[in-house]
Order: C-alpha cells, then sequence, then structure tokens
C-alpha cells in the first residue's frame, strides 16, 4: 500500500506574531486597570535594558483556576488521507493540491518534518506567520510562568499523541526530539533500523526487484518503422520471449536490441515467430558476459479469478514500469490485430485490470508469487473500430490481456527448436462473425474450396458446411475466433469433443486435432 500521501496532517494556519508593547502602553494601561498577568508574562519573554518598578500584586481570582482540558488522543485536524466522507480527499491520498516540498506536503511556504518555512530566519525564527511545524503541532511551551501556576497542556497533549498516531500511519511511529531548553524546535528523525524497510520476498516491491533485472526493453528497426516492446528471460541460453507483433518489423533485416534494468544493451535476433500465437522468441548476441536468470514459469491452468497479477514492462517507452491488478477474468477469447485491421492473432487470454500499455506487450504478467502466468500482448480501448482490440496506441482502461503462459511456453520451445510454429486445427472453414450463437461452418472455403477438408479431423468426425459449433469440450464456442482461440490452447493429435447443431438438432462427436505449420 503506498504511504506516500499518508501521515500528514493539514497544519493550522499560524496566526501573526504578538507585537510588544511600549513602555507608554503599559504605563497607559497600569493607569487604567493596573498591572495584569499577561503583562507579567510579556515582560518575561523579553530582554528590557532596565528592569520597570514593581508592579502591584494581581487581584486575588474570583473562584478555583479552570483546570486544563484532558487530551483527547485524537488529532486536531483530520489525518491526509483519511478524512471524513465529506472531505475532498478523502480516502487514501490527498486531493488536488499546490506543488509542495517533499513528502506529498501541501501547506505552502511549510517545509518537510518541521524544518525552516519560507521566511523563517532558523527553527523557531521569525518567518513570515511563524514557523510552520509537522502536522500541525505547535512547540512545547518553554517552562510555567512565574507564580507558581500550571499552564493547562491538555492541547498540546493532544496534538502530539496525533501527531505520533499520523505519524503511524504514515510509515512508522517517527521519534519526536525536542529541545527542552528553550523549544524554539520540533523536529522528527525516522527510526534508525534499516531493517524496518526491508520488503518481503513476497510483496509487491520484494517480487519487482527480483523480477527487473530479467526484464528487457526491446528496440526494432525497419520498414521505415520503430517500435519499442518488452521481453523477458526464458533461459540461460539467451533466449527471450516476447510478442510477434513487437519484433515483426525488425525480423526481416532491420534492427533489433535488448536492453536491461541495468541500462546493459545486447543486440538481438529472432529466432522464431508465430504470427497466429503472437508468440516470438529472440536470442541476445554476444552475451556472454551475462549472467542470465530466467523468470520462473507459473501454471495458467491453475490461475483463479482474483488472483493477484504484476504487470512489468516499458508501457509508452518507460522501462521498468511495475503495475499491479487481479485476474479479471479466464479464458477470454480475444482476437486482436496489430492496429491495422490486418495479422490477427487468436487467443483464450488472461484478462487482468492492472495497467497495461502500448509497450508493455511481450512483458511478463506475475501472479503473487513472483511465477509468469501470462505474457501481455493486447489491450481494449475505447472507441476503436474492430471494438478496440489490439495493439494499437491507445492508453489503459483496465482491460488487458495476456497469453497463457502454458501455451506461450510450448510454442516457444517449438521456436527455438525448429523456427517454424505449428497450430492444431479441425480442418474446416468457420465464418468469422461475432454476433454470437456459435461458429458457424462456412458454406465455401479459401479459393473456392470445400469448407471441410476431404479427409480432414472435421470430415472424419462427421462435421459438414452449415453446422453450427457451440462448444469444444466445456467451453462455450459463440464464434469463429473463439473456436480457433479454443483450439489453440490444444496440441495437434489431442482429441477433443465437439458439441455443434444441425437443422436445430445438438449432437456431439469426437475430433482428433490435426496440424498445420506455419502461418499462412
Amino acid at each position: 500500500m503506498s504511504t506516500e500521501n499518508e501521515g500528514a496532517a493539514a497544519t493550522p494556519a499560524a496566526g501573526p506574531e504578538p507585537t510588544p508593547p511600549t513602555v507608554q502602553d503599559r504605563d497607559a494601561h497600569r493607569a487604567a486597570a493596573g498591572a495584569t498577568e499577561p503583562e507579567a508574562a510579556d515582560r518575561q519573554g523579553q530582554s528590557m535594558s532596565k528592569p520597570e518598578s514593581t508592579p502591584p500584586a494581581p487581584p486575588a481570582p474570583a473562584g478555583p483556576p479552570t483546570p486544563p482540558p484532558a487530551p483527547s488522543g485524537q488529532p486536531t485536524q483530520p489525518l491526509a488521507g483519511f478524512g471524513d466522507a465529506g472531505t475532498p480527499g478523502g480516502g487514501h491520498g490527498q486531493g488536488a493540491q499546490p506543488p509542495g516540498g517533499p513528502w506529498g506536503s501541501g501547506v505552502s511556504g511549510q517545509s518537510p518534518y518541521g524544518g525552516t518555512g519560507a521566511g523563517d530566519s532558523g527553527p523557531g525564527g521569525p518567518g513570515a506567520g511563524g514557523p510552520q511545524y509537522p502536522w500541525g503541532a505547535p512547540p512545547a511551551p518553554p517552562g510555567p510562568p512565574p507564580g507558581g501556576k500550571r499552564v493547562s497542556t491538555g492541547l498540546v497533549t493532544a496534538i502530539l499523541v496525533g501527531a505520533l498516531v499520523a505519524g503511524g500511519i504514515g510509515g512508522g511511529i517517527g521519534q519526536w526530539v525536542a529541545n527542552e531548553q528553550d523549544g524554539s524546535s520540533t523536529t522528527i528523525s525516522s527510526g534508525s533500523d534499516s531493517s524496518a524497510l526491508n520488503r518481503s520476498p513476497k510483496s509487491v516491491a520484494g517480487i519487482a526487484g527480483k523480477t527487473l533485472p530479467s526484464v528487457v526493453t526491446i528496440e526494432t528497426q525497419g520498414g521505415g518503422e520503430e517500435g519499442t516492446g518488452t521481453g523477458f528471460v526464458f533461459d540461460k541460453q539467451g533466449h527471450i520471449l516476447t510478442n510477434n507483433h513487437v519484433v515483426a518489423s525488425g525480423a526481416d533485416g532491420g534492427g533489433l536490441s535488448a536492453t536491461f534494468s541495468d541500462g546493459k544493451k545486447y543486440e538481438a535476433e529472432v529466432v522464431g515467430k508465430a504470427q497466429g500465437y503472437d508468440v516470438a522468441v529472440i536470442k541476445l548476441k554476444n552475451a556472454d558476459d551475462r549472467k542470465l536468470s530466467p523468470l520462473p514459469l507459473g501454471k495458467s491452468n491453475e490461475v483463479k479469478v482474483g488472483d493477484a497479477t504484476i504487470a512489468i514492462g516499458a508501457p509508452f517507452g518507460l522501462s521498468g514500469t511495475v503495475t499491479t491488478g487481479i485476474v479479471s477474468a479466464k479464458n477470454r477469447p480475444v482476437a486482436s490485430s496489430d492496429g491495422q485491421g490486418t495479422n490477427a492473432s487468436y487467443m483464450n487470454a488472461l484478462q487482468t485490470d492492472a495497467s497495461i500499455n502500448p509497450g508493455n506487450s511481450g512483458g511478463p504478467l506475475l501472479n503473487a508469487q513472483g511465477a509468469v502466468i501470462g505474457v501481455n500482448s493486447a489491450i481494449q480501448s475505447a472507441g476503436g473500430g474492430d471494438g478496440g482490440l489490439g495493439q494499437g496506441q491507445s492508453g489503459s482502461i483496465g482491460l488487458g490481456f495476456a497469453i497463457p503462459v502454458n501455451q506461450a511456453k510450448r510454442v516457444a520451445q517449438q521456436l527455438i527448436k525448429t523456427g517454424t510454429p505449428v497450430y492444431p486445427v479441425i480442418g474446416a472453414t468457420v465464418t468469422m462473425d461475432q454476433k454470437g450463437g456459435g461458429a458457424v461452418i462456412s458454406d465455401r472455403g479459401e479459393n473456392g474450396r470445400s469448407a471441410v477438408t476431404k479427409g480432414g479431423p472435421a470430415d472424419k468426425a462427421g462435421l459438414k458446411p452449415g453446422d453450427v459449433i457451440t462448444k469444444l469440450d466445456d467451453t462455450t464456442i459463440d464464434s469463429g475466433p473463439t473456436l480457433i482461440g479454443t483450439i489453440w490452447t490444444h496440441t495437434p493429435g489431442e482429441k477433443v469433443e465437439i458439441t455443434y447443431k444441425r437443422d436445430g438438432k445438438e449432437s456431439t462427436t469426437e475430433v482428433t486435432l490435426g496440424s498445420r505449420k506455419g502461418d499462412q
């Protein structure tokens, strides 16, 4: 939880410094009513060259002195970021404020942690409006006034207690250091125990610290285009896993480089890419001097909706950006493009609300243990002509999609081994209509060919043109893209059960998936 703007209560506005009365003023006052106790206290705090004559004793009080108010234990001002519901800026953090100093200080002229503000000549000096104090706490009084009377400290105590409470909320209870000799300053110093700043390895900070050295920013040049994306270390041989659309422009004779979090840049080359899966593998050149730490791969089939997620990448070129969220949905059918409506990719994606933007593509989506569960690939953007799905230059609206790591791992291993992707197929052409109701087998295939390949998996299973496929195993199929993305989560040779409708009658059949090498 961020504490950057917490724990700084608003400082009460300081009144103007009292103007010392002149000798003539005091003489006139004594002539009218005699010397009073405030006057005596006033003289106590001044250095006079010649003492005045002793004033007459003040009149006896009419009743017993008023006892000091009991300390309330609560701050006199609402803690910033924890105000009541009617206060703007309530909740974590503060509302809009003018720029201030470090530590989120929003009070004009206030120095952080009780330092001298604008116009102060030093701690407790006569600056404009008087010195400012942290969390609204005034300095401790210098001592009891003459006459043995006790000054009420209830208000001071309440403010001090409130300040300590605020310090505890804002990042560890601070230590108050007051100068008891003259009461001229009140400062705060953080605890000296550096171990309090250590982060758990399972915290977001701990996971980010371990992961960032294995994440690279990829820059490509080719075909008159330049691009930036992300990738991560897949193995100790220097292979980097990323998206196809990240490296496509630099794949054929273009420039390709990968830069680590320490700033070290390496040239790279494409080992293999799969447009349909939107997966690619590149390999670092001359990286023998670097000790590579592959990221641990999780199991995307074990992910649950609501699990915590961490996305790392270079959104809009900002390398090393870490964002967090949750798994919003699983098996989300996504047909994405390169932003031009071409080069479509299909996936049954993990959906997350972690902020993902252009430049995050190819970066890891991690779980709460720091293991990769997906490869960030696409975002939903408002106002897109194709529904907004793609890898264009729109910003995050909290709908990001990642290729499940089980699929990405399998494809990457295939690309490293052969350089060519292999796709499972059913041997039938379906319509790309996304109106719902199922995936309809077309009447005709490409180039006038039959929509059902003779002797192919669908033909052997008895499927025909016009059949509407509504389920594959336990996954509901509402369109052609959904069917393709679901099939591609399997491997060639697997047996799947397909539910379909023909002339209004529902039937099931078993299909053994075939294979197709390369992109078309």
